[in-house]
């Protein structure tokens, strides 16, 4: 593959500005981090990552939905079986209700497995007159504030690589293994989610799938010869932003000769990393992935569809995802013209929205937090928008949590300003809990059916 830069190769990207990149202290020691990650096995594979392209490509034409969803920032300390487990059970269960309303399949992404590293607004934080770097995700340093911890170590991403491993074994376990079998509904309902509202409209659904499957079992049907009633198809992806862990992790496939970034099946590049003669820009132009652009007020059409030219020459479906941040106030006013230039290049992408991003506020405690409302008023006006341009509104992009935390204002059980403090463990921004996440999904399975 070409780009403006001559023939393409992981290091390309190295020739350009690389925004949003820590300042390590040693640059020796960065290269033999970077030598052993590059002899260390792909955490993901090829063909899984042109199975993901394929099944976007549906999500383009219309024919299925896409659900992303997971944490702001991966912890390391939140990376065992039982975090895991109650993350993806949320996302089951949100799956599930998009389905039964949807009628179309619901493919299943996580920010899993990798999204351990976050752009920043500031360098540096300084708290009581003392300035530190920021913390930039548990990949680059540590969120306790003393010089220490928040000095960029690049043993940090050999331990990434390691907890991607592990997250992604106990995915394939769990997803395969009967874990996700249809069967198992009722199961995924989480103790604290079960006794509220969302958890018991959930249950109503799950009674109906069980009906639904004894019938088809008294026609006669083999539920245990379709793979499907059983196991999942689940795929990872996160923000390719630390350059030097990607390049590492890049593989040239053996059955194509086209190269991959084997971190993860899809790659995002970020709204403060979409510089169109930037490293990032560079560097995704010549991985075959599937790939997301994030795209929010500050984003200039003409670049986007620049960006858009060289990340996707071939006008492949499934290939690019648009993935908008625009805000619940500005979504309505904003979107529109974006469709319109995007519909009239002949991309065929895939049209997602993140209504968490662009609706960040500050609480009088001084957490970072969001209104469930303004949440959900993005995703209305996303869907609103679509539905007069004719176009699909392909999916949303979520940040949630399968733990019981105090985040996120609002939801159906509702959360005040005045109990964020109880449960506040994100490692950098809020995230819906599971009753918020599973509220959610039935507004959405609303607009879903509206736009039928």
């Amino acid at each position: 593959m070409s780009t403006s830069s001559g023939t393409w190769h992981p290091a390309s990207w190295r020739d350009r500005v690389a925004a949003q990149q820590p300042s390590w202290p040693d640059e020796l020691a960065l290269k033999y981090v970077e030598q052993r990650l590059s002899q260390l096995p792909p955490l993901v594979f090829a063909g899984e990552a042109r199975s993901l392209t394929q099944s976007l490509g549906k999500v383009a034409a219309g024919k299925a939905f896409l659900l992303q969803a997971g944490d702001c920032a991966e912890s390391f300390a939140e990376s065992d079986a039982d975090h895991l487990r109650d993350k993806l059970k949320v996302i089951l269960q949100m799956a599930v209700a998009l389905t039964y309303a949807s009628g179309v399949p619901v493919i299943k992404l996580g920010r899993i497995a990798g999204q351990f590293a976050k752009p920043r607004s500031s360098d540096t934080e300084t708290i009581d007159g003392v300035s530190l770097p920021s913390f930039r995700g548990h990949m680059v340093n540590d969120e306790t504030f003393n010089a220490e911890a928040r000095t960029p170590d690049p043993e940090r991403l050999v331990q990434s690589y390691h907890h991607a491993a592990s997250t992604l074994n106990l995915l394939r376990a769990f997803t395969m293994g009967g874990f996700a079998d249809l069967r198992q509904v009722h199961a995924w309902n989480l103790e604290f989610v079960a006794s509220s509202s969302a958890g018991q409209r959930y249950e109503q659904v799950a009674a109906e799938i069980d009906r639904a499957l004894s019938f088809m079992a008294a026609c006669g049907i083999d539920l245990d010869a379709e793979p499907s009633f059983h196991q999942v198809n689940f795929y990872t992806s996160h923000e390719a932003l630390i350059l030097p862990y990607e390049e590492a992790l890049t593989r040239q496939d053996s059955l194509t000769g086209d190269f991959y970034d084997c971190s993860a099946h899809q790659l995002w590049i970020g709204d403060r990393t979409r510089q169109v003669d930037g490293a990032h820009v560079e560097f995704l132009s010549g991985v075959k992935n599937p790939l997301g652009i994030k795209v929010g007020p500050s984003a200039d059409i003409d670049e986007v569809l620049t960006i858009l030219g060289k990340l996707d020459p071939s006008l492949t479906p499934g290939r690019i995802s648009i993935i908008t941040r625009y805000g619940a106030e500005k979504i309505r006013a904003m979107l529109p013209d974006l469709i319109d230039a995007i519909d009239a290049s002949g991309h065929p992408v895939v049209w997602v929205c993140d209504p968490c991003h662009g609706n960040t506020i500050t609480s009088s405690s001084g957490h970072k937090t969001r209104r469930f409302s303004d949440v959900m008023a993005e995703i209305a006006g996303f869907f609103e928008v679509h539905r007069a341009k004719g176009t699909w509104p392909g999916g949303v992009h979520i940040e949630l949590t399968g733990d019981d935390v105090t985040e996120c204002l609002g939801g159906v059980e509702e959360i005040l300003e005045s109990d964020l403090h109880q449960r506040y463990t994100t490692t950098c921004d809020p995230r819906l809990n599971a009753r918020q996440s599973l509220d959610l999904a039935f507004e959405i399975s609303q607009l879903l059916r509206a736009n039928a």
